[in-house]
């Protein structure tokens, strides 16, 4: 009699696995999409169906936008910048901070490197908007003679709550 147990054990486990393998994780990846547009050259994984695009790329205007929930919790603006191949990465950085750096309670943060399928920087900051905490986080990442900035920004605890998000994002940036 213990062996029909042991069968019946591993019959239900194999059952249990199969229902994970063919109905749990599909819909789970369900959630995750990728951009691309014939408008751009470039395309990157949407890891949440929170994010929500507000400006779609045109044929005057490559720009695209997207939201994660509402614009003040995260707000995301994807655009290209065309710079010689000898331009180090860290002077197009000062430039977007020149321009940055005028906003209400603005406190530069530190940067970083990032990895992907295109390498870059990510500056990080802090700001005030209508009183409230905001921060910025923008990837900076080079292809050739343009760099691509992705500009995160948003309240400053829901800006940190989806970095994993952001940084998904950046890393599977790619250009077409």
């Amino acid at each position: 009699m213990p062996i029909f147990n042991h069968i019946r054990i591993m019959r239900s486990a194999i059952i249990a696995a199969a229902f994970l393998i063919f109905f749990v994780m599909p819909a789970a990846a369900q959630d995750e999409t990728t951009f691309s547009d014939p408008n751009v050259d470039y395309s990157f994984e949407v890891p949440d169906v929170k994010w929500k695009m507000t400006a779609k790329p045109t044929a005057t205007n490559s720009n695209v936008e997207y939201v994660y929930v509402d614009r003040r919790d995260t707000h995301l603006e994807v655009r290209k910048v065309s710079v010689a191949s000898n331009v180090p990465m860290a002077d197009v950085i000062r430039d977007e901070e020149q321009k940055l750096k005028f906003m209400p309670g603005f406190v530069a943060g530190k940067e970083e490197s990032i990895g992907g399928k295109l390498s870059g920087s990510v500056f990080n900051f802090e700001f005030v908007r209508a009183g409230r905490p905001m921060a910025g986080r923008f990837y900076f990442l080079r292809s050739g003679n343009s760099i691509y900035i992705l500009r995160f920004t948003g309240l400053t605890d829901k800006l940190r709550s989806v970095r994993h998000q952001a940084d998904r994002i950046a890393r599977t940036f790619s250009v077409n």
